[in-house]
């Protein structure tokens, strides 16, 4: 009997995760700056502005709008909401999570040579909390499709020969332990092979001809599972953030004229974890009770830079515009497995022991470009606009010399798209007090809609100028609706999902 002990045995398979996929292309080339109150509640729409630290992120010119040394930071309370119908089951299930949204400062150095065309420039230092990953949804009900076709799929999808996934004869009438094999498994054939193995030690499908003994070449499965209604739940609960670092520099050129650029760096830590059950009282059926569990923990680094100006054609109206490079990622992914059932071979614990660390793949999201405009009026207060474009389809996994990158990347070619973005927002003076609205809309980046639809969303906010400080407030609600596919193959049923987003958005700000 051997004895469980909590130790992870590292796998460095030769192919890719299945995760690496379209999804993933999205999840990290999506960015939302969070920002500033200010920022946030006049909808974001600050790239013909300027002089707010989160108008930085847009627009790196916007830094030298800044006539003194400014300093930041934000906290965001984020509230997600997700109403989840799956098989005509709905559940509702909801989250929040506490951040710091934003921290940074501006330091003004302006030209004490008063007939230099050059007046100033500006070094700025920021960090941005670009998504919140933190999610959760439940999807159950009454289906009539089963886990069993996720397995039965991948055999066929592979043509896997029963002879791999055995346990290898150690001689002196020794076997390999379940997980040593798992983990063999893994590093010298793949993932697809390793989920064939976890079907047929969890007693899910077996070999058409399991009674021969020679069978090692078989290619065909059947499954243990008799047709009939499923009772499934399918929880995902996700946490994590993308952050962006970033190094500014901004000059003013005469009156009217502002240029910036940005260095970035960025930080992907993202943890996903889903747990399906599903059991049946179906005749004849030999599984019952099935529990599978993954574990995804995804950590990268990424660098970009960002080039902008702001042109001021009178002290009432101005222009921006900003061009975002792609980001070049370098991403690092590891998983754990768990699989069970009432017919589960009763060392099938054992393999929850094993992490599979993959291979470092590359990810290249797609560039963006920012047109602004904004109207001051005077002391009243302004209205600003921003619209942005970017091509989704220009996402990409690298080495495209992989096949399943290669298949993914042409999948990305022709099911996103260029999508756009408009942000408004309007600010209203009285004094030292100032009242702020915004509406944005985020087209989505598929060609079908239905796969994940166009964000819509309206904020408020409130700030009051202390003098020596500032203190801003923000409400921001967006709504999404998207489908979520439970597994890649087999078992590929949908859940609709819609997606709620509040937040609340507190900044303390300083000019020195």
């Amino acid at each position: 009997m051997k004895t469980l002990l909590p130790l992870f045995i590292s796998v460095l398979t030769l192919s890719s995760i299945n995760s690496q996929n379209i999804s993933d292309a999205v999840r990290y080339s999506n960015d939302n700056i969070e920002g500033t109150a200010r920022f946030r509640a006049m909808g974001g729409a600050f790239g013909a502005l300027g002089g707010d630290m989160s108008a930085v992120s847009i627009n790196p010119a916007g830094s030298a709008i800044f006539n003194k040394p400014h300093l930041s930071f934000s906290l965001s309370n984020t509230n997600k909401t997700n109403t989840t119908t799956f098989v005509n089951t709905s559940n509702k299930t909801s989250n929040s999570s506490f951040d710091l949204g934003q921290i940074g400062a501006s330091l003004v150095f302006k030209n004490t040579n008063q007939n230099s065309d050059w007046k100033k420039f500006v070094f700025s230092l920021s960090y941005e909390q670009t998504q919140n990953f933190n999610d959760e949804f439940l999807s159950s009900g009454v289906n009539s499709n089963s886990i069993d076709s996720y397995f039965i799929q991948t055999t066929l999808n592979q043509n896997i020969p029963f002879g791999i996934l055995k346990l290898q004869d150690l001689g002196n009438g020794s076997f390999e332990y379940i997980e040593d094999a798992y983990a063999n498994i893994g590093s010298t054939y793949g993932y697809n092979h390793q989920q064939a193995f976890l079907g047929y030690w969890a007693g899910i499908i077996d070999p058409t001809n399991l009674d021969n003994t020679t069978n090692d070449d078989n290619i065909d499965y059947t499954s243990n599972i008799a047709s009939g209604t499923f009772n499934q739940n399918h929880t995902y609960t996700a946490t994590g953030y993308n952050g962006k670092f970033s190094i500014n520099s901004a000059i003013q050129h005469k009156k009217n004229l502002y240029l910036g650029i940005n260095l970035n760096t960025h930080f992907i830590s993202y943890e996903k974890f889903t747990q399906f059950r599903e059991t049946n009282t179906n005749t004849g059926s030999i599984v019952n009770d099935v529990l599978f569990e993954n574990l995804l923990k995804t950590t990268g680094t990424g660098f970009s830079f960002q080039l902008g100006g702001i042109y001021k054609f009178s002290k009432h109206f101005r222009i921006g515009v900003s061009y975002d490079s792609p980001t070049w990622y370098k991403i690092d992914e590891e998983t754990v497995q768990n699989i069970n059932s009432n017919n589960a071979d009763s060392d099938i614990g054992y393999i929850a022991n094993i992490l599979n660390v993959f291979p470092q793949y590359k990810l290249q999201t797609p560039s963006k470009l920012t047109g602004s405009a904004a109207v001051i009026l005077g002391k009243t207060g302004l209205i600003s606009f921003d619209y942005s474009r970017k091509d989704f389809s220009a996402t990409k996994f690298n080495p495209g010399t992989d096949s399943h990158f290669s298949t993914q990347n042409n999948i990305i070619s022709t099911s996103l798209k260029a999508a756009n973005t408009y942000r408004l927002g309007g600010e209203y003076r009285h004094k030292e007090l100032s009242l702020r609205a915004g509406y944005k809309i985020e087209e989505s980046p598929y060609t079908n809609n239905d796969i994940y639809g166009d964000l819509k969303g309206y904020s408020l906010g409130v700030g009051y100028n202390f003098s020596a400080f500032k203190l801003d407030l923000a409400y921001e609600h967006s709504k999404r609706d998207y489908e979520y596919q439970l597994y890649d193959v087999g078992l590929t049923d949908i859940s609709k999902i819609e997606n709620l987003n509040s937040n609340i958005t507190l900044t303390m700000s300083f000019n020195f």
